[in-house]
């Protein structure tokens, strides 16, 4: 059987999709051995002290920032744009994106380095959210703290610790922060992709819609980024409704 539905990839017996399969592995070998490359540049980078001491609070109260460590040498931190104010529903749903997908540090940990969200977030808000959530890594508000401890928001970090002092050693944002998130990788390997505009697809593919369309659910499932709709992943919360606001001007992808 050959036919098959417009957009459809083409059918081919099991050989030929094999030496497809092969030729491109090649292509996918070699985009490995660059990543293996940029990671071995990234580690020659140069870092930059900062004071540790500075203030966050987290459920104990205010503590130095060095504390994330959790006495180990490394850390990594996910920091979580905030609304100030906002319902649960209105917070960014590009950081509920990376943060859920970052609900277990155990292998992080195995390697002697610490994980840890911080956001500009009051802290009540921010307890009240995470409780919400059902997140179990530990949160922290850097409000009113700048430099590399705090600053600006939807960054992924990497700070090295040597005894009492701190340092910054690595940040990326945007599409550096996918490397939090294995559900991008998946979809790139499935026929029609993320399904987003900017794709190269195939011509008679399902036409691509803005990037991230599918972060925002409403309580049917339906993707929209409407007054009714909530980041994706707390429809599954335990007793969530659906609301009729975000709360919140603007949104963040």
């Amino acid at each position: 059987m050959t036919d098959t539905k417009p957009g459809f990839p083409a059918v081919a017996d099991l050989a030929t999709w094999q030496a497809a399969r092969d030729e491109l592995l090649v292509r996918e070998k070699a985009h490995t051995r660059e990543g293996d490359a940029i990671a071995a540049a990234r580690r020659r980078l140069p870092m930059v002290e900062f004071d540790g001491t500075v203030e966050v609070t987290g459920p104990g109260g205010p503590m130095p920032f060095i504390d994330l460590f959790q006495g180990r040498d490394e850390l990594v931190v996910y920091k979580h744009m905030w609304y100030d104010g906002a319902p649960h529903q209105g917070q960014c749903e590009g950081c509920t994106n990376a943060a859920w997908h970052l609900r277990d540090a155990a292998y992080l940990n195995a390697r002697g380095v610490s994980f840890a969200v911080v956001t500009t977030g009051r802290w009540p808000e921010v307890a009240a959210f995470t409780a919400f959530m059902g997140y179990t890594q530990p949160w922290y508000s850097v409000r009113g703290v700048d430099g590399p401890a705090g600053g600006e928001m939807g960054y992924l970090t990497a700070y090295l610790r040597d005894g009492d002092r701190t340092f910054l050693t690595y940040a990326t944002t945007g599409r550096g922060n996918e490397v939090t998130n294995p559900t991008f990788a998946l979809l790139d390997m499935t026929a029609y992709g993320r399904g987003e505009a900017w794709e190269d697809q195939p011509d008679g593919r399902p036409e691509g819609r803005h990037p991230c369309w599918y972060w925002r659910t409403e309580e049917d499932g339906t993707p929209s980024w409407g007054p009714a709709s909530r980041p994706t992943a707390q429809w599954t919360r335990p007793g969530v409704t659906a609301e009729a606001t975000l709360g919140r001007d603007g949104h963040c992808h």
